[in-house]
C-alpha cells in the first residue's frame, strides 16, 4: 500500500436523492477531487424501511442524483462510493440502486465496474455467534434472546470501511454498498491510500451531510482534503464558508459523547482537535487521534408489532379546548369501554396512541403548555395484530371523533375529519429490536462483495 501526500474526498450532499446543485459536483471536480462518497441510508425515520425493506427515497430521486454523479466519477476517472443503499442497506436496497445505476450507465455509455457489498444477516449464522459468546449488548439493552433474531424480517450488520476497501483494491469503480457508518464511505479511500485513521475518520464525520458543516446547509457539498497532518475542509458553493464554529459543531450531531464516536475498528478521539480558520471559507482541522480497538460489528434488526390504522379529527369548539386533557382523557374511557362492548376486546388486546397536535403532542410533560390552544388536530393511532381489528376500533372511535362533547357540555360538537373515509389503513408496524455488537476475527467476513464479471478480489 502506497503513501501519498493528500486525497481530496468530495461529499455532495447527505443522502442519495435528496438533492444537489449539478454545478457544486462539477466545482469539486475542478478542485482535484480523488473520491466521490455519499450516504444513502439511516435510520432516523424510524424501523419501517428496514423492517419491509423498502427505501425511502423516490426512484426517480436516486436516478437523478446518480446520473449527475456517474457521469462525473467516469469523467474524472475517480471512484463512486454510496453506502445503506436503498435506506436500510438491505440486500433490496443494495441491489434495487444497481438497477438504477445500470440503467443509467447503459443510457449514457459508461463502462464503470461496480461493485454491491451485501450487509444482510441470516438469524441462523446470528444464532452461531450468539452460542460462541461474540454478540454483546450496548446499553440500554439485555443479552440477546435468539427467538429475537427469528422474529426479525430483516438484519443488516453495519461495516466499517473495510469491505469498502477490498471492493475498491480488486478494481471496482463504483462501490454500492449495505448498511454502512455514514463515516466509513468517506474515510475509506483515505485510509486505503495510507492516510492516517485520526484525520481520515474525523474529515469523514465533518462531511457525512454534506453541507451541514457549513453556512448554508442548503448550498449544496464540500471538499475535504485530508492529509498526513489533519485535514481542510471547503463548501462546494463559492458563496457560501465554512467556520471554525460550524465544523467543530458537526461532532455534536448524532454522537453520544462530543469527543469521542465509535466505529467498527476503534474510536475517533476528537478532545485535543484544533479548528482554525485559512480564510473566510476554509478550517483547517489537526489533533484528531483514532485508537484502535477489538473490531465489532453493530446490528440492526426490525420486527412487525402489529397492524396499524390511522385516524385524524380537528377541533376549534373553545369549549373542549378550554380543558382539552379532560376531553383526551373521556376519549380514552369511553372508547375502551366501546370496543369491549362491541368488539369484546379488551385493553390488553391492542394500543391505542391518541396525540393532540398543536397541544403538547410532541414534547408532552417534557414541556406542558398552560395556555388554551386555538385548535387541536388529534390523531388516533390503533395497533392490533391483524389489519381487520385495528381498522374495527378506529371505526369504533370514528363517531366519538366527531360528536363526542367534553363533561358538563349540553350539546353535541361537530369535530372535523380531513379525509373521507377518516379511517387509513398504515399496514404492519415496525420497531427495532436489535442493538448489539458482534466480535468478528476478520472486518470484512459478514459481508458479501459481488464483483463484476473481469474483476476478481
Amino acid at each position: 500500500m502506497t503513501s501519498i501526500e493528500a486525497i481530496r474526498v468530495l461529499a455532495p450532499s447527505g443522502m442519495l436523492g435528496a438533492g444537489f446543485p449539478p454545478e457544486s459536483i462539477d466545482r469539486g471536480i475542478e478542485l482535484g477531487a480523488d473520491v466521490i462518497a455519499l450516504d444513502a441510508g439511516s435510520t432516523d425515520s424510524g424501523p419501517y424501511y428496514l423492517g419491509s425493506g423498502t427505501p425511502k427515497t423516490t426512484a426517480a430521486a436516486v436516478a437523478r442524483d446518480l446520473r449527475i454523479l456517474l457521469r462525473a466519477a467516469a469523467g474524472a476517472g475517480i471512484p463512486l462510493i454510496v453506502g445503506s443503499c436503498g435506506t436500510s442497506g438491505t440486500d433490496s436496497g443494495v441491489d434495487w440502486v444497481a438497477g438504477i445505476a445500470g440503467t443509467i450507465l447503459r443510457e449514457e455509455g459508461l463502462s464503470l465496474k461496480v461493485a454491491r457489498v451485501y450487509s444482510e444477516q441470516r438469524a441462523d449464522a446470528l444464532k452461531e455467534r450468539l452460542n460462541e459468546g461474540r454478540v454483546h449488548p450496548l446499553p440500554p439493552m439485555g443479552d440477546l434472546d435468539a427467538a429475537t433474531l427469528d422474529d426479525c424480517t430483516h438484519i443488516v450488520g453495519m461495516m466499517g470501511h473495510e469491505p469498502i476497501v477490498a471492493a475498491l483494491e480488486a478494481g471496482a469503480d463504483v462501490v454500492l454498498a449495505g448498511r454502512a457508518t455514514d463515516t466509513a464511505l468517506a474515510a475509506a479511500y483515505p485510509l486505503m491510500k495510507g492516510l492516517p485513521a485520526g484525520p481520515a475518520w474525523h474529515a469523514a464525520k465533518i462531511v457525512e451531510c454534506g453541507g451541514q458543516c457549513t453556512t448554508n446547509p442548503r448550498s449544496g457539498g464540500v471538499l475535504a482534503t485530508v492529509d498526513h497532518g489533519g485535514f481542510t475542509i471547503e463548501p462546494l458553493d463559492p458563496a457560501v464558508a465554512c467556520t471554525p464554529t460550524s465544523v467543530a459543531a458537526h461532532m455534536l450531531y448524532e454522537t453520544v459523547d462530543p469527543h469521542r464516536m465509535r466505529e467498527p475498528a476503534g474510536t475517533l478521539v476528537v478532545d485535543e482537535a484544533t479548528y482554525t480558520a485559512l480564510d473566510e471559507r476554509r478550517v483547517r482541522v489537526e489533533g484528531s487521534r483514532f485508537e484502535p480497538a477489538p473490531h465489532t460489528i453493530k446490528l440492526e434488526g426490525a420486527r412487525v408489532t402489529g397492524y396499524e390504522t390511522m385516524s385524524f379529527t380537528a377541533i376549534r369548539d373553545p369549549l373542549i379546548l378550554g380543558d382539552i386533557d379532560a376531553w383526551l382523557a373521556l376519549l380514552h374511557e369511553v372508547l375502551t369501554a366501546r370496543v369491549r362492548q362491541t368488539l369484546g376486546l379488551d385493553p390488553d388486546a391492542y394500543v391505542v396512541d391518541i396525540r393532540p397536535y398543536g397541544y403538547n403532542a410532541v414534547l408532552g410533560d417534557l414541556d406542558p403548555s398552560s395556555a388554551p390552544p386555538r385548535e387541536v388536530g388529534v390523531m388516533l393511532l390503533v395497533n392490533a395484530p391483524g389489519q381487520a381489528t385495528a381498522t374495527a376500533i378506529a371505526k369504533v372511535a370514528n363517531p366519538l371523533m366527531l360528536h363526542l362533547p367534553a363533561p358538563g357540555m349540553d350539546y353535541l360538537p361537530s369535530l372535523a375529519f380531513p379525509t373521507s373515509p377518516a379511517e387509513t389503513e398504515r399496514g404492519p408496524a415496525y420497531a427495532f429490536v436489535l442493538n448489539h455488537v458482534v466480535a468478528v476475527d476478520d472486518p470484512t467476513e459478514m459481508f458479501r462483495i459481488e464483483l463484476p464479471e473481469g474483476v476478481s478480489r
